[in-house]
Order: structure tokens, then sequence, then C-alpha cells
């Protein structure tokens, strides 16, 4: 079955090469954009993620995420002890946001 549905996907990808449609693509012959996080997501919802970053769409889960990690370079650069508490208290404020979102997608997509 496997083997089959891959030769009909090679036919298909020849057919589009044949007729040019896969020429001037955008992104044509530039390296893949390295997407790390995308390692530890489910391949639907990696495409559903590309998918919306190619629309200008940041889900909630994945700003929340920047912002902890910004917080997170922040927080090892702090010295002074009150200041280190007060950035403390919103990583976790930020973590549990960013667990709340990423919760609720799970949830969302069964």
């Amino acid at each position: 079955m496997l083997g089959s549905l891959q030769r009909l996907i090679e036919r298909q990808i020849q057919k589009a090469r044949l007729r040019g449609q896969l020429e001037r693509l955008e992104g044509e012959g530039q390296p893949l954009p390295k997407r790390p996080e995308e390692a530890f997501v489910d391949v639907g919802e990696a495409v559903g993620f590309r998918m919306m970053a190619q629309a200008g769409v940041v889900p909630e889960e994945i700003r929340i995420k920047k912002e902890l990690d910004a917080h997170k370079a922040r927080l090892a650069t702090l010295i002074d002890p009150e200041e280190r508490k007060k950035a403390m208290a919103e990583f976790a404020r930020l973590e549990l946001r960013y667990n709340i979102a990423r919760e609720s997608r799970q949830k969302f997509l069964g």
C-alpha cells in the first residue's frame, strides 16, 4: 500500500516538474528554514503552525514561548536579588500562561 502511494506521489511530482509547475516557487534555491521547535510537535500540528506563520498569524502558544525564552535569557543576567525575585515571578506567570495555551490547543485538537 505504502509503496504504491509513494509511486503515485513521485509520478505527480514528475508531471508537475515536466509542466514547469515547480519553477519560480517562493523560496526556490534557498535552504529550508530551521524550525527546531517543530522537532517535538506532531507532523499535522507542524504543518498547521507553518501555514499560520506563512499567513502572518502567530498562535498564542508560540508568542508566549518566545516571551518565555527572552525572559529566561534576561533572568540569567540579573544580579540584584529583589529584581531577580520579580523577574522569577514574571517568568512563572508566563510559564503558566504558556502551559494553559498549550493544553488548550491539545484539547482542541483532541
